[in-house]
């Protein structure tokens, strides 16, 4: 995921919780920058890449971030990712922070379409 901090960019791999049709999930802690830099300019952009065997795709989603703040979001988040009590989060900590990309641009990618122009679907 990409986010800018100031005029530069930073990039980071993340997983994401989940994608539906309400938009693409993620958590991260309120200590990291990442939170900070979406804070203060919520743009961003996920890519997600796919590698299988000599054919390799990916989709780059480009959008506004939401914070949210349901419970049972974030209890879902703690069932699911149990690594995050060993930082001391809990569904009511206001350290775990969900977002997620619910509007913006989608644009899909392969080599076989590399030099074409971008398509957003």
């Amino acid at each position: 995921m990409a986010t800018v901090e100031g005029d530069q960019p930073r990039v980071r791999m993340l997983a994401f919780r989940f994608a539906g049709e309400t938009g693409f999930y993620f958590q991260t802690g309120s200590i990291k920058e990442f939170s900070h830099q979406l804070e203060n300019n919520p743009k961003a952009e996920a890519c997600f890449y796919n590698s299988d065997g000599m054919i390799d795709s990916l989709v780059c989603v480009a959008g506004i971030v939401e914070f949210l703040t349901d419970t049972g979001m974030k209890e879902k988040a703690m069932v699911d990712r149990p690594f995050l009590k060993r930082f001391g989060l809990t569904a009511d900590s206001p350290d775990l922070i969900l977002f997620r990309i619910s509007h913006g641009q989608a644009h899909y990618w392969t080599m076989e379409n590399t030099l074409l122009p971008k398509e957003i679907i």
